[in-house]
């Protein structure tokens, strides 16, 4: 197996820092986590929107498939956070990786049956607060993510420099706008330790989503999402009907009102489950334009493993040095 030693592979007992994210739908079973952890990476079950008895069925055939690290992503949030919590500790997942709350809530539970606590944040004083707080470490999203980018709109090399430069003893995972080796190689330079990878494995043969959305996202460029729901809770998705009509009522300055409706009528499920790319929420970030085929997750594993080779070696070099 080839090896890349970083902060965060020595902090979770990985051969690669390729994080695959937890996507709502896209991860909520056993299929796309097993396949990067058994190639090397950290393969994430998205707890968000699962119900326990699924849930419960999933970690055991996590623990069942791999003896290499995966993790679970767990939105605080959610319905029901408390019980979920309550089975994780039971199951004893290798790797947590929390998000939407604070890490106070979970961490010395979690961290007293062995498993490592990651910390989801999207600012400096976010990091700070979790670094205080005792997390193991960080997964920085910038403004290029799929999903719910920072409020502030920093981008991902911008944030993970500065969160690096705060809180340099945390490692830290660089989130949005990365796709293949070379955003890996980005990230590593910027100080991060590892960089996730969603929307590269939303376009993989293990992911749980309807083909449409998939096609949706193989036929985006880099400049065909945008952001909506602002003040109601911003997400990055790809242009649509839905997204235009937003984007139409925010310009315009409708009311709170109407652009909640008009904003929770709309799914991420309805787009990832039932193929409704038009006024569903397709969820999916700027790197989307990076993206021109579905492949296997161990191959895109193997591929981003590649082109990070290739790249270090193509770096020019200081003459004297």
């Amino acid at each position: 197996m080839t090896r890349l030693r970083t902060s965060v592979t020595d902090l979770l007992d990985l051969d690669l820092p390729i994080i695959q994210a937890g996507m709502s739908w896209a991860s909520s079973s056993s299929a796309l986590p097993l396949a990067v952890s058994n190639a090397g990476g950290l393969g994430v079950v998205a707890a968000g929107p699962m119900r326990l008895p699924d849930l419960a069925r999933v970690l055991d055939e996590m623990a069942a498939g791999t003896d290499r690290p995966w993790a679970v992503n767990l939105p605080l949030y959610r319905a029901g956070a408390d019980e979920v919590i309550d089975l994780l500790l039971a199951r004893r997942p290798p790797v947590l990786i929390a998000s939407q709350g604070g890490p106070r809530r979970y961490l010395d539970r979690f961290h007293a049956v062995g498993t490592r606590c990651l910390h989801v944040v999207a600012g400096v004083s976010h990091a700070l607060k979790a670094a205080a707080a005792g997390v193991d470490g960080l997964v920085v999203v910038g403004a290029e993510a799929g999903g719910h980018p920072p409020p502030g709109m920093v981008t991902t090399q911008v944030l993970v420099r500065a969160v690096v430069s705060a809180v340099p003893s945390l490692p830290v995972i660089a989130s949005g706008g990365v796709a293949d080796g070379a955003g890996l190689a980005a990230m590593l330079s910027l100080g991060a330790g590892a960089a996730q990878f969603g929307t590269r494995f939303l376009a993989s043969s293990e992911a749980t989503v309807h083909p449409a959305y998939q096609e949706a996202v193989m036929a985006a460029g880099v400049d065909d999402t945008r952001t909506v729901g602002h003040g109601l809770g911003v997400i990055r998705a790809l242009s649509n009907d839905f997204t235009a009509r937003m984007a139409e009522l925010e310009a315009s300055g409708a009311e709170e009102a109407l652009r909640r409706k008009v904003f929770q009528a709309s799914s991420l499920k309805d787009a990832a489950l039932h193929g409704d790319v038009a006024t569903g929420k397709v969820e999916a970030g700027q790197s989307a334009g990076l993206i021109t085929e579905i492949l296997p997750a161990a191959e895109i594993v193997s591929r981003i493993t590649a082109e990070y080779a290739a790249v270090v070696r193509g770096l020019p070099r200081l003459a004297g040095a």
